[in-house]
Formats: structure tokens, sequence, C-alpha cells
């Protein structure tokens, strides 16, 4: 099965955050890897859209039980209608999560991920403090490049600690 990499980000993004996603998505697809998102608009697209222009597969997780309301560069698109509750799966569906900018939902998906284990890769998004301490639970980047890179490693790391009888991902 093809690793997959969730990418999520705000859907009223930057030009900058647009430009990272993009590269992001194109990066993931060079190596052979599945994007997933929450298929809508903003970092979404342009994470689907570099993903594509590379001749990659993209998976859309909807909100909605509508597939056409997916950004055009989604090939599979995953009605849930489940609203926001649709992010725990945008983020388990990827075996590492990269995270671009981001407002509230994208910190929600953040937080769904490292509950549950999963690697999150930061590039420009949230950081944290917890006790007034700073945290290093998010794997910071210092570009797209290094963010695929990150991602692939801390998947492969996750691969090989999950029991054989994982799921999906």
């Amino acid at each position: 099965m093809k690793l997959q990499i969730s990418v999520i980000g705000s859907s009223e993004a930057t030009p900058e955050a647009m430009r990272l996603a993009e590269e992001v998505g194109r990066e993931l697809a060079k190596r052979g890897v599945t994007v997933v998102t929450g298929g809508l608009t903003g970092v979404m697209e342009a994470a689907c859209k570099g993903a594509k222009e590379a001749g990659g597969t993209t998976i859309g997780i909807l909100p909605s039980s509508d597939p056409g309301e997916a950004n055009p560069y989604v090939d599979i698109p995953i009605c849930t209608g489940i609203g926001y509750a649709r992010n725990v799966i945008v983020v388990r569906s990827g075996r590492a999560v990269i995270a671009i900018a981001g407002a509230f939902g994208t910190l929600s998906e953040i937080a769904h991920a490292l509950s549950d284990g999963i690697p999150v890769i930061g590039l420009n998004t949230w950081s944290f403090s917890q006790n007034g301490m700073g945290s290093r639970e998010i794997i910071l980047a210092h570009d797209p490049a290094d963010a695929v890179e990150k991602a692939l490693e801390a998947a492969l790391v996750r691969e090989k600690a999950l029991p054989a009888s994982r799921g999906a991902g």
C-alpha cells in the first residue's frame, strides 16, 4: 500500500502558505506518497494542486455529504457529513502530518494527531508551551523539502513501531 501523509492548514490561507503547501504537495508526490487533506480550499487545495502537477494521488476528507465541495485537485473525495469532526479522520489517515500555517481547525487537527501519537511536522504553524515551558511536540521544518523529509522519516519510524495488524494510512 502507498504511504499516505496528511497535509493540514487553513482554508483561508495567505499567498505564502499557499506557495508552501503547493511545494509540499509536489515534493510528496515526487516521492510516491498519497496526499490526504480536508479536501477544501486554501492550504488543502494548494497541496492537492502541487501533488497533481507532479503526477500524484490526492484524497479529500470532506466535512459534508457533497463530493462537489472538493477542490478540483482531489482524486478521491470522501464524504463524511460530520463537519469538523472529520478532522480526526484527516489526521488518522496519514502516517504523519504536515501542518502549514493554519487557524483553529488546524490547531484541533494538530491536537488530535499529537494525542494519537501521530508525528506532526510544522511549517510556519502553531507552537506550544505547557506550564510556561516550550514544547517540542511539533517537529519544526525550515522549508517544504525539509518538511517532507522529516515527515517521511517520522512516518517510517511510526510504521516500524505499529503492530502487524495495523490499519490503512
